[in-house]
């Protein structure tokens, strides 16, 4: 979520926290959907080496506020920002799409549950 809009920037984030699923990324994968993305922990460098598709990516502090975006990063690029301590990996257009500037609060929050439907009460007939 973004604090200063309130509007969602990512609906599904995977979470790469450990060193292993940090230098995997998204390596080997075809395409990143325009809802998903992958929070990287700690971060302050990517690359897109091997990859298929460009990506956004939003480099945030110890603050969750953005310090650095770039956009539309291509295949086989680099890219880091050393004010940061972590970083958003989003589908290429997501930043701008979603309005995402320089000092915004980028946060995660749960799923809100699932809408549970009323079963509708009905009378016993009679026959």
């Amino acid at each position: 979520m973004n604090d200063r809009t309130g509007n969602a920037v990512a609906l599904n984030v995977d979470l790469a926290t450990s060193r292993a699923a940090r230098r995997r990324g998204l390596l080997g994968r075809d395409t990143l959907g325009a809802s998903d993305g992958l929070l990287l922990t700690p971060c302050i460098a990517v690359h897109t080496l091997s990859m298929r598709f460009s990506i956004d990516v939003i480099f945030i502090d110890r603050d969750s506020r953005v310090v650095r975006v770039v956009r539309d990063l291509r295949p086989w690029r680099m890219t880091a920002c050393f004010r940061a301590h972590a970083v958003i990996e989003l589908a290429a257009g997501t930043a701008a799409a979603t309005d995402i500037q320089v000092g915004d609060l980028l946060y995660l929050t749960p799923m809100p549950p699932p809408v549970k439907r009323a079963m509708p009460v009905t009378e016993p007939q009679s026959c």
